[in-house]
């Protein structure tokens, strides 16, 4: 089974992401290491988490031009869609699927951080973005039209 620990490399030089990171990994690690009886509390506590964490990032790049199309909100809907199943079927008792997903999130999230968060990170840090306040300090760094791919350089018009 996959473990994640933070580490410098899961970084994104950004404290409200990174904070928020911390957590997603912190309670990640409390669902991989439960019991089998406190497994599905400390899952929901992790899509609890998980939820107004993908929802934080889908409102900054909606704020900052990222259409709500984009490649990197729809991996946040999938993956919260996913992890909502496993709920379900730690409630059914199938713990092991739980455990599985786990193990998966474990694998795809330092993916994730360094490749498409790393790009809205540059994004806000850019655009000078107070998570805050919700204002834009440079708005003439904001691109014209929206994001529709995750911001990356493999994933644009472009490509």
């Amino acid at each position: 089974m996959a473990h994640l620990e933070w580490s410098d490399a899961l970084s994104l030089d950004l404290p409200f992401m990174d904070d928020t990171h911390r957590e997603f990994v912190d309670l990640l690690s409390v669902a991989q290491h439960a019991t089998d009886q406190a497994l599905p509390v400390a899952w929901q506590s992790l899509i609890d988490h998980t939820d107004v964490h993908f929802g934080q990032e889908d409102r900054w790049m909606q704020a900052t031009r990222f259409a709500a199309s984009n490649c990197h909100s729809m991996q946040h809907k999938v993956v919260l869609q996913v992890m909502r199943e496993g709920a379900a079927q730690a409630l059914a008792g199938d713990l092991d699927a739980v455990r599985a997903m786990a193990s998966e999130l474990a694998l795809w999230f330092p993916y994730h951080a360094q490749n498409m968060d790393a790009a809205l990170a540059l994004h806000l840090r850019r655009a000078g973005f107070d998570a805050d306040t919700g204002l834009v300090a440079c708005p003439e760094a904001l691109p014209a039209d929206m994001i529709h791919g995750c911001g990356g350089a493999t994933c644009s018009d472009a490509h």
